[in-house]
């Protein structure tokens, strides 16, 4: 038997994430598409992007995707959105909880640095999401074609360590611009080919 998904409006005070960051400049670009809606594209907007979220202990809503947009709304005083569970694992304890998040590839306790963190550290709350320059950086250098969308869990969090590794942050956040042009000649390169959605060229 196929089972309908099944949505709930969620106050977003109450969402809370399943990451530590995010790029602050990926989400003042959702906050700029965001305040080009009005009214029915307003609304038509927020029914045709759910938030998935995992239902934890207490029937607390975890994000699992689209904390940018999550912080977005939030930050542009957006009440509710429609969030839709992905999985119920409403039944564990807060330890046995954290752990199948992570063991499933639901979780990326990463610090702004790219230093894992222990399961206390995720806020709880999306106003709470630090930001990560590189992760910006990822964003933007995917749009500008660097490498292409993937499907796999966090990966452009992937590709901002990989960037954090070879590029300085004070580079990043004083000449945004410019880091993406190194960046697109770092995707190029073939120490990059282990990264998802890599699209570097190719010897024959």
């Amino acid at each position: 038997m196929v089972r309908e998904p099944i949505f709930k409006s969620t106050a977003l005070k109450d969402l809370r994430p399943t990451q530590i960051t995010v790029g602050m400049q990926e989400v003042a670009a959702k906050r700029r598409h965001w305040k080009q809606k009005h009214g029915d594209k307003a609304g038509a907007f927020l029914a045709s992007h759910m938030i998935p979220v995992v239902l934890g202990p207490k029937d607390r809503r975890y994000v699992t995707d689209h904390h940018h947009l999550a912080r977005a709304l939030y930050d542009e005083g957006v009440r509710e959105v429609a969030t839709s569970v992905v999985l119920d694992l409403s039944h564990l304890d807060n330890d046995a909880f954290w752990v199948v998040l992570d063991n499933r590839g639901l979780l990326h306790p990463f610090d702004e640095r790219g230093r894992r963190q222990g399961y206390d550290k995720i806020p709880k709350s999306i106003s709470d999401l630090v930001d990560d320059p590189f992760r910006s950086l990822a964003g933007a250098l995917r749009r500008t074609g660097g490498y292409a969308k993937d499907t796999t869990p966090f990966s452009e969090f992937l590709w901002a360590d990989f960037l954090r590794r070879r590029m300085a942050r004070k580079d990043v956040a004083e000449h945004f611009a410019k880091a993406v042009e190194t960046a697109l000649d770092l995707a190029k390169r073939r120490e990059a080919d282990y990264l998802p959605g890599w699209c570097g060229p190719v010897e024959e």
